[in-house]
């Protein structure tokens, strides 16, 4: 329908542009007129301002005039201006019910919809996704079966486009342009339901068949269906964790840190564990060098005097505090004496090592 509307406005400028060329020949070997003059009249008698300033003497040239004027030139432009307004409103009305096909590349492409709080999370992830350098005017589609009236205001306004259709439609995934876009994102069609992985793995296939598996990230709600997935070639495999779009965020744009961001979440193989002890003496590289050396864990923060939880501090800054925020294994979890005996075996290592540096200093 759109194609059928462009064409004919397309035809009808082509019929317009021919009938000026037309009557300005005419008027300039008819009436004493230079190319531009007859031009300029042409064009402003096609208007219908008529200034004035410009008029035609002769008989032939008044009769064009008014064949141009009322024949053709009000008709023509009434007919573009009324499909011009049919293919406004054709647009709008397609663009509403996800039908529009957009000229979109390098985009995001988000397929299917968080079966409840799909506003709020795409809300939330493409603020996210907006936040990340270089991502901040990036195109994102939705391509989903859900809002058959049109997208909610809320996502319309942060830019959000859609396309109603599935994601196993090989010409839904051609509409929205998934052979040009920078990023593949598959949602689960149920995040509770393993059998959801099914209707996954059969978009992944039809996408991994165009080659685009090193662009797709899939939420996977079973880990016994994520081998099948791997084999795909699907770039990052995440559970659903729609609390946290951030996760997706960081799972799309650093591919691998899902994993550790995951683990933290399931308390499977690490987890971060506060340690009440009273820090003093040590720099932030002291304490994370102790904790690594004695295989302990990852040091990920201290608490202050404050009770003011800081992260990444500067290596040098002497540390002051009540707590540590340590990355542990969760099967063997530390106790905190053995933290405590971790730094002071650094301290003493620390002043050994300054006495031997001394010592050099004063030897002849």
């Amino acid at each position: 329908m759109s194609g059928i509307i462009k064409h004919r406005i397309k035809w009808l400028f082509g019929l317009l542009a021919l009938l000026i060329v037309l009557q300005t020949l005419l008027l300039v070997a008819v009436e004493d007129l230079t190319a531009f003059q007859a031009f300029y009249l042409t064009t402003t008698t096609l208007a219908t301002v008529g200034y004035g300033d410009l008029s035609p003497q002769t008989v032939a040239g008044r009769a064009s005039t008014i064949v141009v004027m009322y024949g053709f030139g009000i008709t023509l432009l009434t007919l573009i201006v009324s499909d011009f307004i049919e293919f406004r409103f054709y647009k709008r009305e397609r663009i509403l019910t996800g039908r529009w096909v957009y000229d979109m590349k390098d985009h995001i492409i988000i397929i299917n919809t968080p079966r409840q709080g799909g506003e709020q999370y795409f809300s939330r992830l493409a603020s996210q996704i907006r936040a990340v350098p270089n991502y901040e005017t990036i195109p994102i589609q939705i391509l989903t079966q859900q809002f058959p009236n049109g997208l909610p205001p809320e996502l319309r306004d942060v830019g959000l486009t859609h396309f109603h259709g599935s994601g196993s439609d090989p010409a839904a995934l051609k509409a929205v342009h998934a052979g040009g876009a920078r990023h593949i994102i598959l949602l689960a069609a149920d995040e509770t339901d393993s059998a959801s992985d099914s209707l996954s793995f059969d978009i992944a296939h039809r996408l991994s068949e165009s080659k685009l598996s090193s662009r797709l990230t899939v939420e996977v709600v079973s880990d016994q269906n994520r081998p099948r997935f791997k084999a795909l070639g699907v770039a990052t495999i995440i559970r659903p964790v729609r609390t946290y779009p951030e996760i997706m965020v960081r799972a799309v744009i650093s591919p691998g840190s899902e994993k550790v961001l995951e683990d933290l979440f399931n308390y499977q193989q690490d987890h971060p564990h506060r340690y009440d002890i009273e820090l003093d003496d040590l720099t932030w590289s002291d304490i994370v060098s102790a904790l690594i050396r004695h295989s302990i864990g990852t040091a990920l923060a201290y608490i202050d005097h404050n009770g003011e939880v800081v992260c990444h501090p500067e290596p040098t800054e002497e540390v002051e505090g009540k707590g540590l925020i340590v990355l542990v294994k969760s099967t063997e979890t530390p106790e905190v004496e053995v933290l405590i005996e971790a730094l002071d075996r650094y301290r003493a290592f620390i002043a050994k090592w300054h006495d031997m540096q001394n010592n050099a200093k004063d030897m002849p």
